[in-house]
């Protein structure tokens, strides 16, 4: 099982999670409890996946709910405000039913907009009032990151934000690690296209495991934490089976050797 990561609030975030980003309405009790029995602690949903009543009704089902850590997101369109995230906020809550949230993250900084401080301070006041454990954002450039700082003296506990091989995201991951911020990669896998790259195969081979596997190891030896999906029961578990093996120094050099800055998903600027 993959280990927890300390938090600059005090708290811990398990290193790997499952994500429900586009998990089928229909699907997500299942997937979700599927998930749980296999053994994942961080659930990480958000509003705008439109399946939050029922990733609910399965954490009630599960009768885990004081295991686990429970995350949702503000999408912020088409109206991005403090009063609009605080209204959403309280509409994840009353389709999670779960009591307050562990996790409550800004989904994109549309930054354009001009509001994403004025809805941070939102998420502060949330904090303070004990509705949300932890807050953090996602898809925060550095930029967007240095202006939430300065501007209200409060650094998100994360960010989430694309990152794979082929976009490690350091220059983004030093920033985090100077200021105590913690980075969890969503796509971890490069939406699945690094799956079937010859050097990941390779180094799959040599430790008779999968090309995920080797990946997500990747992500936890970086320091880092990874949000991934599968609806497959047998992936969900093979994809927490990371202590038995450690990838080396040729490995790493393999795999610093793949990064071209490619993305599969939207760039932030391109969100607003």
């Amino acid at each position: 099982m993959p280990a927890s990561l300390p938090l600059a609030d005090g708290t811990r975030l398990p290193a790997l999670g499952f994500g429900l980003y586009k998990v089928p309405v229909e699907q997500t009790r299942e997937v979700a409890l599927a998930a749980i029995g296999a053994g994942y602690r961080l659930v990480d949903g958000a509003q705008f996946y439109g399946n939050e009543r029922e990733l609910g009704a399965a954490i009630r089902a599960s009768g885990r709910r004081d295991e686990l850590l429970v995350a949702s997101k503000f999408w912020g369109d088409p109206v991005q405000s403090r009063a609009q995230a605080l209204a959403d906020f309280a509409q994840s809550e009353r389709d999670l039913g779960i009591g307050p949230l562990d996790l409550y993250l800004i989904h994109w900084p549309r930054s354009t907009r001009g509001a994403f401080v004025d809805v941070w301070r939102g998420l502060i006041e949330l904090q303070q009032q004990g509705r949300v454990r932890t807050i953090g954002v996602a898809n925060f450039e550095i930029d967007d990151l240095r202006r939430l700082i300065d501007d209200t003296g409060v650094a998100p506990a994360l960010n989430q934000v694309e990152s794979h091989p082929w976009l490690p995201q350091h220059e983004l991951r030093a920033f985090h690690a100077e200021h105590g911020i913690v980075t969890q990669a969503w796509s971890p896998l490069g939406r699945g296209r690094l799956l079937d790259d010859p050097t990941l195969t390779g180094i799959a081979a040599k430790h008779a495991v999968s090309v995920a596997q080797v990946i997500l190891r990747w992500h936890l030896q970086l320091g880092g934490a990874a949000v991934v999906k599968s609806v497959h029961p047998d992936r969900l578990r093979q994809n927490l089976d990371l202590d038995g093996f450690d990838l080396d120094a040729d490995d790493l050099t393999a795999v610093a050797a793949l990064e071209t800055g490619e993305r599969t998903g939207t760039h932030p600027r391109d969100r607003q």
